[in-house]
């Protein structure tokens, strides 16, 4: 992998050019950005995928869910359907995608959730409906530069700062660094507990934010129990398992169970995996399986898997959760 993105070093500044001139052009008003009159809300990031989106969204799903009419929107990458879907009483993953369904599987009574690749006409459609929401999450918009979210949250990983990255093929960026200079708000996500105040300090510096930018750090909370369709388990008391991934980046669960003593294989799939019949033939022979919550959602439809797959749920925990909460809640009510 490496070697291929030293063969393909040649086509970064090519990459870089394009889409450093399309953000330009929409920054100059050339290319048009369509704002609005309430508040819409975009959680993204400059690099492709693993930068702790979905629980991001979940956090704020959970600090808004009781003062608004709130709705999520998202691409619903790899669903099997098309155009604009809504969350409704026997929707699947393959209608949502992984993550909105998440999403619906947990907040279904409180908060709409709805896919459209276009964001665009995905908000005008999320208006039509009654209730109308009156906040909107993007989920992964941050490049959708054709809506002009009014508050951007962009999101890097603590082990894989966008300061150290570069553009693709080579590197992992979607856009230049400059990208990050729409940013309301940086969150350095995925931070060990024990990260002190003058690594913090040092991180700052390296991202050297603009005057009107905060930065703040997240760390992964997991849950102390995993969780089937019907039952429940205490994470400590597991006895050897298979971990199932289809993520991103599976390092910080992987270390997280071993620095806890837990037995387990890992089996180990790319992000979005659809899993195949052979594989799924597999899984029929395992006596325990833990899967992440995104993964669950697909898996869980395998009625074979109902008495052996669980998930172990994750949130965010803020350094600062009450200064992060003002600015969402200032931007809000200053429509």
């Amino acid at each position: 992998m490496k070697l291929l993105r030293y063969i393909f070093f040649p086509i970064v500044p090519i990459y870089y050019g394009v889409t450093w001139l399309r953000n330009k052009l929409f920054d100059l008003g050339v290319l048009e950005s369509t704002s609005y009159d309430f508040p819409v809300i975009c959680v993204g990031n400059l690099s492709v995928g693993g930068t702790g989106k979905t629980p991001m969204i979940e956090y704020l799903i959970r600090t808004l869910k009781n003062d608004y009419k709130l709705a999520t929107l998202s691409r619903g990458y790899k669903r099997k359907s098309e155009g604009f879907q809504v969350g409704k009483s026997g929707v699947t993953a393959d209608v949502l995608g992984d993550e909105p369904f998440q999403f619906y599987s947990k907040y279904a009574s409180e908060i709409t959730v709805a896919v459209d690749a276009d964001r665009g006409a995905g908000i005008l459609k999320l208006r039509e409906l009654e209730p109308k929401p009156n906040v909107i999450l993007l989920d992964d918009a941050f490049q959708h530069r054709k809506v002009k979210a009014g508050f951007n949250i962009m999101l890097t990983t603590y082990f894989n700062l966008f300061t150290d990255d570069y553009v693709l093929p080579t590197g992992d960026l979607r856009e230049p660094k400059s990208g990050a200079k729409r940013a309301d708000i940086i969150v350095v996500t995925k931070c060990p507990t024990s990260l002190k105040t003058e690594a913090k300090t040092y991180i700052v510096t390296r991202i050297s934010p603009e005057p009107n930018q905060k930065v703040f750090f997240s760390t992964i909370k997991y849950a102390e129990f995993v969780v089937s369709k019907s039952d429940k388990k205490p994470l400590v008391q597991l006895p050897k398992f298979t971990l199932i991934t289809g993520i991103a980046n599976p390092k910080p669960l992987v270390d997280y169970l071993l620095n806890m003593g837990l037995d387990f294989e890992h089996l180990n799939f790319k992000d979005h995996h659809d899993f195949t019949t052979d594989e799924l033939e597999t899984f029929k022979v395992k006596s325990l399986i833990i899967t992440t919550e995104k993964d669950f959602m697909r898996l869980n439809q395998f009625a074979f898997l109902e008495d052996t797959l669980y998930y172990l749920g994750i949130e965010i925990e803020l350094d600062n959760p009450l200064d992060f909460n003002a600015s969402i809640q200032n931007f809000i009510t200053s429509y």
